[in-house]
């Protein structure tokens, strides 16, 4: 009866790691999701300003544009 018990606690002892494990896993995604749509959302805003230019019949030179900073 003794080795049952020891069992039982051992596997809510793994439980207990893998759920903590699995949190810490989908707060990771979620951390790479967000990422992924700055990204994604920051390249629209490239893709935009390539096709300004190109309507406006001048080259796209971002080294040109003056940093915010400035």
């Amino acid at each position: 009866m003794e080795q049952l018990e020891e069992r039982i606690t051992e596997l809510e002892i793994r439980l207990a790691l893998q759920d903590e494990l699995l949190a810490s896993l989908n707060d990771t995604v979620a951390d790479l999701r967000q990422t992924l749509d700055l990204q994604q959302a920051q390249l629209r805003l490239l893709y935009q300003r390539q096709q300004q230019a190109q309507d406006a019949g001048k080259p796209f030179a971002p080294q040109e544009e003056i940093p915010p900073h400035y």
